[in-house]
């Protein structure tokens, strides 16, 4: 199941908007599928994804974790899906 969050513009006032804590992302294109799924500290993933994301990234949502183990197992759930 996809994050029940809504897309936000993969740019650099939503990147410099997101929270300094672990979470789990998707990066989507356009018509909202999702291209990649990973976890770590927002800002810093968002700012790669941004840089070096895949190719047709233009929307992002993500979820706050409590714990790196929430995280790595929330996007693992994601992955799953995307298989």
């Amino acid at each position: 199941m996809p994050l029940a969050k809504q897309w936000r513009s993969l740019d650099r006032s939503t990147v410099a908007g997101a929270p300094d804590r672990l979470g789990v992302y998707e990066i989507g294109d356009d018509d909202g599928n999702v291209l990649e799924v990973d976890w770590g500290v927002l800002p810093d993933e968002l700012k790669d994804a941004l840089s070096y994301g895949p190719r047709g990234a233009t929307q992002v949502r993500w979820e706050v974790a409590q714990t790196r183990e929430q995280a790595e197992s929330l996007a693992a759930e994601h992955r799953e899906r995307l298989d």
